[in-house]
């Protein structure tokens, strides 16, 4: 029975880019580089790229891209149908824009990962970059943040199950499993896959969940559910008009991480007693209205609100009509005027920069989670 599931949901979950994106070479000190359209010309000393042995038996090709300033490490869980090829750009802009250091990993089957891909093999191949985090680059638990992006949102809540003192999860575009992406079901059956629903009422870190109101894959309303049973609940942000593979072009992305980023960091170190008395042991997927509002919601800075949708238009603000209207932004509590320019400029053009790099590796042909095309109307 096993072995049917993981075989269906094989079929269904799982598209590697044909032919992957990228190949591996070592260069003249023997280091392993990715060689591939989007990297061959970059020279990226803090880029190292490493294969690691899952607990099956597969390798597995990781990347970890080091920050200097970073005191918080990024585990990314990938779409189904990318790899660390395309995604490599993505990895090492949001890096840097996140002062953060980020771990991409390829999953069995994927890019020049052996195996095949499975739901089983995703949950070794993620816990084989943990572990590499913390043999090879000695990176402690709360240090971890977890991003999970479509189908990634699976192995990604299926670690952070097993991991108390873990900082914070991030889910971009989740699913609540992959059966529900394809029918509006109620309950949780056992050929289902990635069952996320089931998953989240057992993560006791903070969680932020960002998804498009216009998803044409994943409907926002399993965002919005995964959002609502999370225990420590972080300010969502709905992209108003966002789908399932843009949401790096929209602005308000990449503002909404530093927020959630700075408000971890000033959050006190989980303790691990206490996380470990607060694991439930068993998963309310159907919680009611009353347990929901026992689970906490923190924010700092900005309200929440739904995104205006407005997509940047990818243009350096340097014209002086700019510098004129973010020069008379509000002064601040002491009377200092803020140095709302240099603020606002440096945070358009990192975006600017991060939405280029989406649009050059063609990621929104590339991203699609489980294709609901093949299950027929019903």
């Amino acid at each position: 029975m096993g072995n049917a599931t993981s075989s269906m949901a094989s079929r269904f979950a799982f598209f590697p880019p044909d032919p992957p994106s990228y190949n591996l070479k070592s260069d003249d000190g023997g280091k392993l580089r990715i060689s591939s359209e989007v990297c061959d010309h970059r020279e990226d000393d803090e880029v190292e790229v490493m294969k690691v042995v899952t607990k099956r038996g597969n390798s597995i090709v990781c990347m970890y891209v080091k920050n200097k300033r970073a005191t918080l490490t990024l585990l990314y869980s990938h779409g189904n149908a990318a790899d660390i090829g395309q995604m490599y750009p993505i990895f090492t802009q949001l890096s840097l824009h996140l002062r953060l250091n980020l771990m991409g990993y390829d999953y069995s089957g994927y890019g020049q990962s052996s195996g095949k891909a499975s739901e089983q093999d995703s949950y070794a191949d993620i816990e084989a970059a943990y572990r590499c985090l913390k043999e090879k680059f000695g990176v402690k638990e709360e240090d971890i943040i977890l991003y999970g992006q479509s189908v990634g949102s699976g192995p990604t809540l299926e670690l952070a199950t097993h991991l108390p003192r873990l900082r914070a999860v991030i889910l971009h575009s989740p699913i609540m499993s992959g059966l529900r992406v394809m029918y509006p079901v109620k309950k949780s059956f056992w050929f289902d896959i990635y069952k996320n629903i089931d998953k989240i009422p057992l993560v006791n870190s903070p969680i932020l969940v960002i998804h498009g109101t216009e998803d044409e894959v994943v409907d926002v309303s399993h965002g919005k559910t995964l959002w609502e049973l999370s225990n420590v609940k972080y300010e969502p942000l709905w992209i108003k008009g966002g789908k399932h593979c843009n949401l790096e072009l929209y602005p308000e992305y990449l503002r909404h991480l530093r927020q959630f980023i700075s408000a971890i960091e000033k959050l006190p170190l989980p303790s691990l007693e206490e996380n470990a008395a607060e694991h439930r042991t068993s998963p309310p997927s159907d919680a009611t209205d009353n347990e929901k509002a026992k689970s906490t919601i923190f924010q700092l800075g900005e309200k929440p609100r739904c995104s205006t949708g407005k997509r940047d238009k990818s243009r350096l603000s340097t014209d002086s009509k700019e510098k004129s209207r973010t020069s008379t932004r509000s002064t601040d509590r002491s009377g200092k005027p803020r140095n709302s320019t240099d603020h606002i400029d440096k945070a358009r053009n990192s975006f600017d920069r991060l939405g280029e790099m989406v649009r050059s590796v063609g990621l929104c042909a590339n991203v699609d989670c489980i294709k609901p095309t093949v299950v027929s109307e019903v």
